[in-house]
């Protein structure tokens, strides 16, 4: 009687220990899954970051190609402006005026181009001028210097009347030493009764 209830109770507790280990076992995931969800964790995690990396790398590129088309757009301004700088600093250069004979006066159209040149000398602070009084072939040297000498005052004061410094405008004489066009008929002396204009040394 004792030997079947320990026969029993053998049985029993190997039956409770035999289910115990099957609920172990069937709770505890395979190794080979538990290794695929962890290389799969990683997969993602790698994943994420490189596509982190490429969305940073594509950003980079934009503002790098925005900065680039930025930096174009600068330079083509300066460009631009440097063209039409230089192109002002031209005209005001071979615009002259030109003068009755025998006469030191400013005409109308002697005072539309000084208009003109005084705007541009304002606008240009660092410019320093020289006015040069010019005449035709026509009288003494002596007379010639002292006239063309007349002409560029006359040139230089109404300038300073519309706002250039004087201390920006100095005058000199050449008389008919210098004449823009050869010749002995009055179509040459017109061209020649002038004041020019040129950029004090180094300006």
């Amino acid at each position: 009687m004792v030997k079947r209830i320990n026969i029993r109770f053998i049985l029993f507790c190997i039956l409770v220990l035999s289910l115990a280990a099957f609920v172990s076992c069937a709770k505890k995931p395979p190794e080979s899954a538990v290794s695929q969800e962890k290389q799969q964790q990683v997969s993602e995690t790698e994943t994420t970051a490189e596509a982190e990396k490429t969305r940073q790398a594509q950003q980079e590129e934009e503002i790098s190609e925005q900065e680039l088309e930025a930096r174009k757009r600068a330079e083509a301004k300066q460009r631009r402006e440097k063209q039409k700088e230089e192109k002002a600093r031209g005209q005001f250069l071979s615009e002259k005026v030109y003068f009755e004979f025998d006469d030191s006066s400013l005409t109308d159209d002697a005072r539309e181009v000084l208009r003109r040149k005084s705007r541009w000398i304002r606008d240009n602070p660092d410019a320093c001028i020289i006015i040069e009084g010019h005449c035709d072939e026509r009288g003494t040297d002596e007379y010639n210097l002292a006239l063309g000498s007349r002409r560029a005052e006359s040139v230089k004061d109404f300038l300073v009347k519309t706002g250039v410094d004087a201390s920006r405008l100095t005058t000199i004489s050449y008389g008919e030493e210098r004449p823009a066009v050869k010749g002995h008929n009055e179509d040459v002396w017109t061209k020649n009764r002038r004041a020019e204009f040129r950029f004090c040394s180094g300006k």
